[in-house]
């Protein structure tokens, strides 16, 4: 059995399907491999995410510790996001998946870079 956040898990799979259980976490941690990020940087570059969802995700991102949040004294306010070493060692499975994606759509699909992320135009250099 495994315990964590106040919740019982029976298989480590439900441990990490609890924590990535939508479409925005994973691409949050995806754009941060790269460096720490300030808030208009990830809305940015995450084409389709509202401003309320990101603020949401990262804030359950940073609650299951894969995260940081930073807060700079300044004004404005300066608050910069990062990968703790939870959410670094998810950079193998991420690149995984990226490949494995790139694979498929090669297979059954199409790629055309104009819609690509910077993320995955640096990638393939």
């Amino acid at each position: 059995m495994y315990y964590i956040n106040d919740k019982e898990f029976r298989c480590s799979i439900n441990v990490t399907l609890d924590i990535f259980n939508d479409r925005w976490k994973l691409s949050i941690i995806w754009h941060l491999l790269e460096s720490d990020k300030r808030f208009k940087d990830l809305h940015e570059e995450i084409s389709d995410i509202t401003q309320k969802t990101l603020t949401v995700k990262l804030k359950e991102l940073e609650e299951k510790n894969i995260i940081n949040r930073e807060v700079f004294p300044e004004v404005p306010p300066k608050v910069v996001y990062s990968l703790t070493d939870a959410g670094k060692r998810l950079k193998p499975v991420l690149h995984e998946m990226f490949d494995w994606g790139v694979e498929y759509v090669n297979e059954y699909g199409k790629i055309t870079e104009e819609n690509m992320c910077h993320t995955e135009l640096n990638r393939k250099k």
